[in-house]
């Protein structure tokens, strides 16, 4: 086995455990948020809704950077136009969600200022 196809490997396997970071970064996110959100429920506004959501959205953002990551190192090692088009539309995806998610972290700074 020469070096190119030892760093193609060795790409690909950080780029996998990069994609199983981000799995997990996600589903425990979704999976606390979940359990803040019944426990809301039952005592009655001990967090707010809007915090819950914003940490889950924080933690899908931090997910998607860890998939983009991912993407970016497999299209290092074998770049075709499908794995392009695939990074681009993360990139898209990743930077409208930091966007929108930044803009509710102001808005909600707002509020906290205020009230």
């Amino acid at each position: 086995m020469d070096l190119e196809e030892i760093l193609k490997s060795l790409t690909n396997f950080i780029a996998s455990v990069t994609e199983i970071a981000a799995a997990v970064i996600i589903g425990l996110s979704v999976v606390i948020s979940l359990i803040k959100y019944f426990i809301n429920l039952l005592a009655k506004n001990s967090v707010s809704e809007e915090i819950i959501r914003l940490n889950l959205g924080k933690s899908l953002a931090l997910g998607l950077e860890f998939l983009l990551g991912a993407d970016i190192l497999r299209t290092v090692v074998a770049p075709t136009w499908e794995a392009i088009g695939m990074l681009a539309s993360i990139a898209v995806l990743r930077t409208g969600l930091n966007f929108f998610l930044g803009k509710e972290l102001q808005e909600a700074r707002k509020r906290d200022i205020k009230s």
